[in-house]
């Protein structure tokens, strides 16, 4: 049930007093989006940097014989033999792979969410990249040059996000 305060405003409005838009029922038009500029473009550099990112682990999963080549070459424990290594890499990068996929699908939802003016969409856009840096390092510590460019494109993209407060405000105490 509406208040009858907030009733009569537009989704605009009702997000300027920290309401979320009336929900779009089945069979009715969403409402038109009109982002500010820079939440326009923050919106498509997270798409170029999930593109980055899955193009930048299928490069690797391309290249996995240099890469197997190298590590084969620094380790010096008997135990793991050149066959065990490639098992390993190759697991590793398919499931970065599929990671990056998974990430890029999440940054394209929450870019999509933060440009229909959700601030939580904004907050899990910030956190997301940091999440994914630390499962980079835990999982498989091999960086790609790519992988570095599209961090520093969602650093980029989060920064833009930031610069429109007024299109993301804040939620007030009372519904």
């Amino acid at each position: 049930m509406a208040d009858k305060d907030t009733e009569n405003l537009t989704d605009d409005e009702r997000r300027k007093r920290g309401g979320a838009p009336d929900p779009v029922l089945p069979g009715e038009q969403a409402p038109k989006v009109d982002p500010p500029g820079l939440v326009r473009w923050s919106f498509w550099l997270w798409l170029a940097g999930g593109v980055l990112l899955i193009l930048s682990y299928v490069l690797m999963l391309s290249g996995k014989a240099s890469i197997i080549a190298r590590i084969v070459e620094q380790t010096k424990d008997p135990q793991y033999t050149p066959q065990i290594i490639a098992d390993s890499i190759t697991s590793r990068l398919w499931f970065m792979l599929f990671g990056a996929i998974v990430f890029a699908l999440l940054f394209m939802l929450f870019a999509y969410k933060a440009r229909e003016g959700t601030r939580s969409a904004r907050t899990v856009l910030t956190v997301l990249p940091v999440v994914m840096v630390l499962l980079i390092f835990v999982i498989a510590p091999i960086l790609h040059f790519l992988t570095a460019v599209s961090l520093l494109v969602f650093i980029i993209a989060i920064g833009l996000l930031y610069t429109a407060p007024q299109y993301f405000p804040k939620v007030g105490k009372k519904p």
